[in-house]
């Protein structure tokens, strides 16, 4: 398991990242979010080494990181850092060479990767005659061609269209199931929600929630409701115990207290029409952000 304690960092007088702890578990892809300037990248170039921290620590399996045990690290920054005028095979055969990998060894993986990736039939341009979304394809190859023990890549996705998403998400998968800590930043909130077992909500450079994807929901989403009926639900509006949140006739989204205000919303609705249909309505992360970022902003406010 790959786990920041408690790191700190100042630029100057700002203070960048605040107490910032979380693990990042292995076999799992744990997805790190939050608005421009949260922190994001600064915590990940202190997971790397990039830059240090000015107190606080990094370690695996329990050991503080060292140089030589992030040579075992695949990175993926956001801004592009491959050699736009090579062709894409040799670079990525060189930056496997890099990692101590032999060449033929790096040639075959590099080759596999590539394909595996869909460049099978570029791997030999240049780079700078790809499109921007297989420049991103290339730049995933090569922070995975020396098969990482751990990989951290931010923004992984950006200018990729939904069948590369899917190919990307399906190597990445593969790397995390061989057991191998997975942490990505995206601003991409419904791509995080879909892909990711663990999330990690950074603001002002706090953590403001990690955990479990339906841990966090089930702690910050608040307890709604979706009804669909053959009547008017008009009523709802003043049911006790009730909000309504978006109303059209038969149909309406509202918030409960509890679950016997939800249900008595149920049996009422029973006695005036047919009921299509009802249950709860699963919290975003994009809700979930919001909540808690607010919930914090609300609290740091008030002290």
């Amino acid at each position: 398991m790959l786990q920041v304690h408690h790191v700190n960092r100042s630029f100057g007088d700002r203070l960048v990242l605040d107490d910032v702890t979380f693990d990042v578990r292995r076999g799992r892809l744990t997805g790190f979010v939050g608005g421009n300037g949260a922190g994001k990248t600064t915590t990940m170039r202190i997971v790397l080494g990039v830059l240090a921290a000015d107190s606080g620590h990094v370690t695996l399996d329990g050991t503080d990181l060292d140089a030589a045990e992030r040579r075992f690290f695949g990175y993926m920054p956001e801004e592009r850092g491959l050699y736009p005028k090579m062709r894409v095979l040799e670079q990525i055969t060189y930056l496997a060479r890099l990692h101590g990998v032999d060449r033929g060894a790096a040639t075959r993986r590099a080759t596999a990767l590539l394909e595996r990736l869909g460049l099978g039939e570029r791997m030999n341009d240049r780079l700078d005659d790809l499109s921007l979304g297989n420049q991103q394809r290339a730049q995933i190859a090569a922070a995975l061609v020396h098969e990482p023990e751990v990989l951290v890549l931010d923004e992984p996705f950006s200018g990729l269209d939904p069948m590369a998403v899917d190919v990307v998400v399906g190597v990445l998968s593969e790397y995390a199931a061989q057991g191998a800590p997975v942490i990505f930043s995206s601003h991409q909130l419904d791509l995080v929600e879909r892909l990711c077992d663990d999330l990690v909500v950074i603001a002002q450079g706090r953590i403001r929630a990690a955990g479990g994807r339906e841990d966090l929901r089930a702690a910050y989403g608040h307890a709604r409701w979706e009804i669909d009926t053959a009547g008017d639900v008009g009523w709802l509006r003043s049911a006790p115990g009730v909000r309504v949140q978006h109303f059209d006739g038969g149909w309406a989204v509202f918030e409960a207290d509890d679950d016997a205000a939800a249900q008595q919303v149920l049996r009422r609705a029973l006695e005036q029409a047919p009921v299509a249909s009802f249950g709860p309505v699963r919290s975003t992360l994009a809700e979930i952000f919001r909540e808690v970022v607010k919930d914090e902003d609300t609290t740091e406010a008030a002290r």
